[in-house]
């Protein structure tokens, strides 16, 4: 046949279809193969589909797991357990004896008029934790024991503290009792704990005043929830004990300043006896009007609150210094496990992931919960391929652990066509070893085929007129 001036010859139709032949039969050898899951009995498996549904869900969660944990040192605190408690700074001393001396005259010089406002919770104070009882005593709240049993309470320790089992440490120095109820209960129920209790502070250290000179009972007095006045405390010291109560005075010290009520003024006077003390406040009752002994019971009053705040302070540092420790060994701790985890030495559960989905690979199983297959598919995964997934057709692949049923092979089958149903793959809990499988719909299995058979069809006419 001329074509254009050319003499071209003309292929017979039988050896067309020969080609095409061959380039089907060449094309079928390699032609691709889709993954599927395919439920039935054959030689390596017995395969189960189950369509997952909220009644199915339930019972696919039933199979037996233990996530794995993090070490304990992931667990502590380095301001908690044992040793964290600073030391205290003692008792104050009996103060000094009186002494005669020579007469002095006699100026009402009273301290300033003070509003204390409500009992603020202090260092030393203990307070107890209690529940209603039917015993009519002070019951102990379940759970809260603190170490001390046999005051039935937590003192509150130099930083400002109580240490609660299940809790932790709660700072109660410098609130009121309500505040203190209102601050144990938020944190009671953040540890999903009974928070029904009451709040009250059986035992007041924290605001003290100091009692000497012509009295029954020298001593050191507690502040407490109701404001002590200066007869009041006097009273408790065992009252006043002089001879001549015209030569007689009170001298207090109080923030640096020393202040003087004559005993006359004192008794026939109602507001003097109302005076309001306050913490640190330092009462002398003097028979002779001896200065230098009331500056020396005052001094000594100094020496030893100063001796206390220094050995509080040492005991802080102490502490400080011991928890800095505690914690560089925690973090080499955890960093120690974070560098082995990182090398794979840590023995971890994975879920694999196939088919049709964004990112094929391992999805590694948290600690200390269990994962679903939402977090797999949107983690790991990136989410179904949208272009080539089959969203009928995803599949939660599990073995069984029964030898009895050797080979058999439960698929989960979620139709996520209808978006709603990817709620129940938030539910949807898996186990290690899972496979999660995505197959492709059917235009992408024809284009995949169809790739592989259209060049095959292409070369083989041409292979074939080359012979």
């Amino acid at each position: 046949m001329t074509f254009g001036g050319r003499t071209v010859r003309r292929i017979p139709f039988v050896f067309c279809a020969l080609a095409l032949t061959g380039a089907l039969a060449a094309g079928c050898s390699t032609i691709y193969r889709s993954p599927s899951v395919t439920a039935g009995v054959s030689n390596t498996a017995k395969v189960r589909v189950v369509k997952v549904t909220p009644e199915t869900v339930l019972v696919a969660n039933r199979a037996p797991y233990q996530p794995k944990t993090l070490p304990a040192v992931f667990r502590v605190s380095a301001g908690s357990g044992v040793g964290s408690s600073p030391r205290g700074g003692g008792t104050l001393p009996n103060p000094p004896s009186t002494q005669d001396a020579s007469r002095q005259g006699l100026r009402l010089d009273p301290p300033p008029a003070v509003d204390p406002g409500p009992y603020t919770i202090g260092v030393g104070d203990v307070v107890v934790l209690s529940t209603p009882s039917t015993q009519g005593t002070v019951g102990e709240l379940s759970g809260l024991l603190a170490a001390q049993n046999s005051r039935n309470g937590y003192t509150v320790q130099d930083d400002g503290s109580i240490n609660i089992p299940d809790v932790g440490r709660v700072r109660l120095s410098g609130l009121t009792v309500d505040e203190a109820e209102a601050l144990l209960f938020q944190r009671l129920v953040e540890n999903q704990l009974d928070p029904t209790f009451s709040l009250e502070v059986s035992e007041f250290n924290s605001r003290r005043v100091s009692v000497g000179g012509a009295v029954g009972q020298p001593g050191v007095l507690p502040i407490t929830l109701t404001p002590l006045t200066l007869g009041e405390a006097l009273a408790a010291a065992g009252s006043v004990s002089v001879a001549d109560i015209d030569l007689s005075s009170v001298r207090i010290y109080r923030d640096g300043s020393m202040y003087q009520v004559p005993l006359e003024d004192l008794y026939s006077r109602s507001d003097l006896q109302n005076l309001q003390l306050i913490a640190g406040d330092s009462v002398f009752v003097d028979t002779d009007y001896d200065l230098g002994r009331a500056e020396r019971f005052f001094e000594q009053q100094i020496v030893l609150r100063q001796a206390s705040l220094a050995g509080r302070q040492t005991a802080l540092e102490e502490l400080s210094t011991a928890i800095n420790l505690r914690r560089a060994n925690y973090d080499e701790q955890r960093g120690n496990f974070a560098q082995a985890l990182e090398l794979g030495a840590v023995d971890r559960d994975y879920v694999y992931l196939s088919g049709e989905v964004r990112t094929q690979g391992r999805f590694t199983l948290p600690f200390d919960r269990s994962a679903t297959l939402a977090d797999a598919l949107f983690d790991t995964g990136g989410g179904l391929a949208r272009e080539t997934g089959d969203a009928s057709e995803v599949y939660v692949l599990r073995a069984s652990d029964d030898v009895r049923e050797f080979g058999a092979i439960t698929a989960w089958n979620l139709d996520v066509r209808n978006a709603a149903h990817l709620a129940m793959a938030a539910k949807f809990e898996l186990r290690p070893d899972d496979i999660v499988f995505v197959a492709e719909n059917p235009v992408t299995r024809w284009g995949r085929t169809m790739s592989q058979i259209i060049p095959s069809l292409i070369t083989a006419p041409i292979n074939s007129l080359s012979d």
